[in-house]
């Protein structure tokens, strides 16, 4: 008698689960099996970066409107497609993104250019400028006129509004504290032996007490509104053109500076910067936060945005146009997704974040691909060809001699310190690390 021995197979694991779904393949995972695997997936990482780099079209739309520069953005922080634009003209426009159309456009708003705005409570956005008066507008009643003024007695820089109440912090020569229901400021933040201009305000997103401010004389210093006065200030190696408070870190804060480079700070530890974050080659004009945490947008003089990984200090995303000029603000949309730039020229530009996602309905199969040669390039980025593609950005001509410039003069400076250290007695004290030099000291 014969005996037979049969095969038996599960059909689950040879059948598609559902129509459409590719069918399972079995695979033998013994590595032995498999000696060209390796640089199977080494090709595969090169071909996922080189297709990375390929489809980055980062450009989206821009917004017209403005007459003149665009000098500050701010967004709805419930909604996730309304953003307010105000410009040098005076001009104010609330934009909605979606549709690319205007919300309300009051081409008049201020006398004088628009230098700060926020949103408060109930579809009410408030503006500030340099004809000494903050107005409340309401934008869902599409009036041209505003719900309230308050005037005050010196131009206004910087506008900023807490969360959860319905106070507001102007910056002038003073920080001032303001309610909504009154006509005057109920506190005035100063130092007694400051002269400085203040340029920026920000309430902290979790402890909304604190109140940090940048002013003209260097300085960065927080207040706490309970007490009234500054609680810590702190006078640093060039000055600060803008300032952000992180979303998901509370004692973590961005400032722009105008040494070319973005700071860190823990506001526990002021002493020294956390991480410094330099490839821009022109004076760093505006920050602003992802609301993940885990980037952050800037722009400047150079004429780019730029989009950096927190903690990674080099080698940002870079975006730029022919005719884009000096960046004078930029912002993170609510979803995280979007960037918006504002520039000289008076356009608002819409940029993806990430350049090369594919915008519209994606299938399932489409987002594992994705994923899959997302993972490859983050696993070979070690490797030379592989780290190499997916560093590399073309730079207009200007930035790319402006960055070469710039090396070589910090190459000098560190040949010259490297040789002070080396033949004078200056170089009997050990050097001091770069975080060091930006802080000079601290007031109380």
């Amino acid at each position: 008698m014969v005996k037979i021995s049969v095969l038996q197979h599960d059909p689950s694991r040879h059948l598609a689960t559902r129509p459409g779904d590719p069918t399972p393949i079995s695979r033998n995972l013994n590595p032995n099996m498999h000696p060209f695997a390796r640089a199977r997936e080494r090709t595969r990482a090169v071909n996922a970066a080189k297709l990375d780099r390929l489809f980055a079209r980062p450009f989206v739309d821009a917004l017209e409107g403005h007459v003149d520069a665009v000098e500050v953005l701010a967004k709805q922080p419930d909604s996730l497609s309304t953003v307010a634009s105000g410009s040098w003209d005076g001009g104010l426009i609330v934009h909605n993104l979606p549709q690319r159309s205007r919300i309300l456009h009051v081409p008049q708003a201020h006398k004088g250019k628009v230098s700060g705005l926020c949103f408060a409570e109930n579809s009410r956005l408030l503006s500030c400028g340099v004809d000494r008066n903050v107005k409340l507008w309401n934008f869902d009643s599409q009036n041209d006129e505003p719900v309230n003024v308050f005037p005050g007695k010196a131009a206004f820089n910087s506008i900023d509004h807490q969360r959860s109440s319905q106070l507001f912090a102007t910056a002038s020569n003073l920080v001032q504290i303001w309610d909504e229901t009154k006509s005057a400021p109920i506190s005035n933040l100063t130092l007694p032996t400051s002269t400085e201009t203040v340029s920026s305000v920000r309430f902290n997103l979790s402890e909304t007490s604190i109140l940090a401010s940048i002013g003209s004389d260097r300085s960065f210093t927080l207040y706490d509104i309970r007490t009234g006065k500054a609680e810590r200030r702190v006078i640093m190696q060039m000055r600060s053109n803008a300032l952000a408070w992180s979303p998901t870190l509370p004692t973590s804060l961005l400032l722009a500076s105008e040494d070319h480079n973005l700071y860190t700070f823990d506001i526990r530890h002021l002493n020294a910067p956390n991480q410094i974050y330099k490839a821009h080659v022109a004076a760093v004009m505006s920050c602003d936060w992802s609301p993940t945490g885990t980037e952050f947008v800037s722009g400047g003089w150079d004429r780019t945005v730029r989009i950096w990984q927190t903690g990674q200090g080099h080698s940002p995303e870079v975006y730029h146009t022919k005719r884009m000029q000096r960046v004078t603000s930029t912002l993170f949309t609510t979803d995280a997704r979007f960037v918006l730039s504002g520039s000289d020229d008076g356009n608002v530009r819409i940029w993806k974040a990430k350049a090369s996602e594919r915008l519209g309905i994606v299938t399932a199969r489409e987002r594992a691909a994705i994923e899959y040669r997302q993972s490859l390039v983050d696993r070979w980025k070690m490797d030379k060809e592989v780290g190499r593609i997916a560093r590399q950005r073309h730079l207009p001509k200007p930035v790319y001699t402006a960055g070469k410039l710039k090396n070589t003069m910090l190459e000098a400076r560190r040949v010259k310190e490297e040789r002070r250290r080396k033949h004078t007695r200056a170089g009997e004290s050990k050097p001091t690390a770069e975080r060091k030099k930006v802080v000079i000291t601290e007031q109380s």
